[in-house]
């Protein structure tokens, strides 16, 4: 249950009152996503407040996921549907298998992109390591990515691939894990080919702030929460082949689990 702050005389804060007429007004349609709300001004004037208090109305607003500032310009309407993101059909075979992105299950048929990616052989992080069951000493190939949909970031994920599971197998493959277009189906078909099919994986999630880091790259707004998730892909013979370190901002999603009773 969520509480409402109230002032001494039981009603909402100014600003919260404020707040609440914009969203309103978002809602309602007479602000359309990408236009200019009132600024501090206007809400000084309209509604008789101090700056600060039509900053936090604002403020209520960025943070909640419905405005955006854009610096030296204003604050502006981001309407975004949340994707919704189904945790055990995105990851099925039937997806990579044919040569569809796992990203399809969620973009649906809205635009995306992937940008910042870097690939190249790395030294794993201690946890990396223990969640691959690495022996001393042996490297990763770590992909690095950035995923946008309609122009907003809104995850950053890192998979990190033992260099023993590459060895072996097509060349044709080993070479694609390594190429920026890893090819239909991604990463998970291509370790198919090699003999390496994920057939289990498991998935830890976790809600917490940001880094200053991860703010800057998802430019996610003060207040703005990430999901922290960690996907371990596992063989048949439940060998791990993959560790996946995902930030997602969580304004932007909604996860979504089907299973029996």
């Amino acid at each position: 249950m969520n509480v409402v702050p109230t002032s001494e005389n039981g009603s909402p804060p100014v600003y919260r009152e404020i707040a609440e007429e914009l969203r309103g007004q978002i809602r309602s349609g007479r602000y359309a996503d990408g236009d200019r709300l009132p600024g501090e001004n206007a809400l000084m004037e309209r509604h008789g407040v101090a700056r600060a208090t039509a900053r936090q109305a604002l403020s209520v607003l960025i943070n909640e996921g419905l405005a955006v500032a854009v610096r030296g310009s204003g604050i502006y309407v981001r309407l975004f549907r949340p994707l919704r993101r189904h945790g055990a059909r995105r990851l099925s075979k039937d997806l990579w298998g044919n040569g569809r992105a796992i990203w399809q299950t969620d973009s649906e048929d809205r635009e995306y992109e992937v940008d910042r990616l870097r690939v190249g052989e790395a030294v794993p992080e201690e946890h990396v390591a223990r969640a691959l069951e690495l022996p001393e000493g042996a490297g990763v190939l770590r992909r690095s990515r950035r995923y946008l949909l309609e122009g907003r970031p809104v995850q950053h994920a890192v998979s990190h691939l033992p260099l023993p599971v590459l060895e072996g197998g097509p060349a044709s493959a080993a070479h694609r894990v390594r190429e920026h277009d890893s090819g239909p189906g991604g990463i998970y078909a291509r370790l198919a080919e090699l003999g390496h099919a994920p057939a289990h994986f498991t998935e830890e999630i976790r809600v917490r702030m940001p880094t200053p880091e991860e703010s800057e790259e998802l430019e996610l707004s003060p207040g703005t929460p990430v999901l922290e998730v960690a996907r371990t892909a596992l063989t048949s013979e439940h060998r791990p082949v993959e560790f996946n370190e995902i930030t997602m901002d969580g304004s932007a999603y909604v996860l979504r689990y089907d299973f029996d009773a």
